[in-house]
């Protein structure tokens, strides 16, 4: 498995780490980023980006369900939000730290995008996670 690393001569992250090293041999899944639709490619969560979050992560664990991991697997994210709001930020990384995500510590980027893939999309994660 994944060992993490936050580094006592950096600032604390908050939730997550600065590192995650994986040993040779591991089997790892490239996730695509997942987006707020739902199974009939419906946007879920018009102009909520917390609610858009939620579906996201949502998304993203049945991806890695399949692939025979899980959010808990995750040694790396990306979590691009579609704004120019410290706020919308907020909400969203506030979801991301209630999920099982965020269940063990992992590498992770918030970032502030000007537009994302799909009308009115908001969110969107990739990640790298450890298939045990």
């Amino acid at each position: 498995m994944a060992t993490y690393t936050t580094v006592p001569e950096l600032l604390p992250p908050p939730g997550y780490a600065h590192a995650a090293v994986v040993e040779a041999g591991e089997r790892l899944a490239f996730m695509a980023g997942a987006v707020p639709l739902d199974a009939e490619g419906g946007l879920v969560g018009e102009g909520d980006p917390a609610a858009q979050a939620r579906q996201v992560l949502a998304n993203l664990e049945t991806a890695l369900l399949a692939v025979g991991s899980g959010l808990r697997h995750v040694v790396a994210s990306t979590v691009y939000v579609a704004t120019t709001r410290q706020e919308d930020l907020s909400a969203v990384w506030e979801v991301v730290r209630a999920s099982e995500l965020s269940a063990g510590p992992h590498t992770s980027t918030l970032l502030g995008v000007s537009l994302l893939g799909y009308p009115g999309q908001i969110v969107e994660v990739t990640a790298t996670a450890v298939v045990p």
